[in-house]
């Protein structure tokens, strides 16, 4: 088969690993790839509504208010007042939230480490890079309807 045919299967069952891995890592702290996703991406878009925080996750609704709700039990996340919406609520970190969104970090420097074993410096920065590029070429499909907004995740 050519090499470029099975591009689709290789980079699913990558990302498979990879999150497996990363799992096994936030099981330690009885927390769920979701909710460390929900965390990480909610520290680097504070002010953000439900659901922007949903559709950046790419986690369905019902589910968000779960994982919000635990982490608002937590003290991690709050659930402020929309200036511009009475009705509406903007959720925002909060500073007992620090550790925690640490730990998440370094099991994530931990897991992309382990995967980049035995790439050097320029093949890492190639690698992310071509992805970039592979998540814009995607991005400029959303005209249709293919994708979601913007990446959360550029550096």
């Amino acid at each position: 088969m050519d090499q470029h045919q099975i591009f689709g299967f290789l980079l699913h069952d990558v990302t498979r690993l990879y999150k497996r891995r990363f799992e096994q890592r936030s099981a330690q702290l009885s927390l769920t790839l979701p909710q460390c996703k929900t965390l990480s991406l909610l520290a680097r878009n504070e002010g953000i509504s439900q659901r922007q925080l949903a559709d950046l996750a790419d986690i369905d609704a019902m589910s968000i208010v779960r994982i919000l709700d635990r982490m608002e039990a937590d003290g991690w996340v709050e659930r402020r007042a929309d200036p511009q919406d009475r009705r509406a609520r903007r959720l925002a970190v909060t500073a007992k939230a620090g550790p925690i969104l640490d730990q998440i970090l370094e099991m994530g420097t931990a897991t992309r480490t382990e995967v980049l074993e035995g790439l050097n410096v320029q093949q890492r920065d190639l690698l992310v890079s071509l992805l970039e590029r592979c998540h814009t070429n995607l991005q400029g499909l959303s005209g249709r309807g293919w994708s979601r907004p913007g990446c959360p995740f550029k550096r």
